[in-house]
């Protein structure tokens, strides 16, 4: 099975994609396509503690795949919580701390502040395009479909995106 991303890239995660991925039995993509990833004690805490009975705290918790890592610049992730929450601003700082390959990240201010300053972004839907991509899928449209039966929130016009960008339209 080919990988999109080789094992020695730091991915970090926020808790959008776990939970997106999670509610929709896919959370396995994210170790087929990335391999590893690293999660701030933010986003553990959101996913697994306060969500405990949600899609995404038992495989969260249960990945071995998933390493949580602490936050060493407590300043910067504090001067981020004025616009984004706990998890977001972990894990930007952490990306940033560990030079990530990749941010995965859904919501919109967020992925806005990752881009400022200077990480590459992924969501939910960038993981299944790659999941189609490596060939771990044969096709988004179930996907977005399954995930559209959900709280995961995205626009018509974004389905429609995500569909040409697969080439399923």
């Amino acid at each position: 099975m080919e990988r999109a991303a080789s094992f020695s890239e730091v991915v970090v995660a926020n808790s959008g994609p776990l939970i997106g991925l999670a509610s929709i039995g896919e959370f396995r993509l994210l170790k087929d396509v990335f391999g590893e990833i690293v999660i701030p004690s933010a986003v553990y805490n959101e996913v697994v503690i306060q969500g405990r009975d949600q899609p995404g705290a038992k495989e969260t918790r249960e990945a071995d795949w998933i390493k949580v890592v602490e936050v060493q610049e407590h300043l910067a992730v504090d001067l981020l919580r004025n616009e984004l929450d706990q998890g977001e601003s972990e894990a930007l700082v952490l990306a940033k701390e560990l030079g990530a390959a990749r941010i995965l990240i859904d919501e919109r201010l967020a992925r806005r502040k990752a881009r400022s300053v200077g990480l590459t972004v992924i969501g939910t839907l960038g993981v299944l395009l790659m999941a189609k991509e490596a060939g771990l899928i044969p096709a988004v449209r179930p996907f977005l479909d399954h995930l559209s039966a959900t709280p995961f929130r995205m626009s018509g016009n974004l389905y429609r995106k995500v569909l040409y960008m697969a080439g399923e339209t």
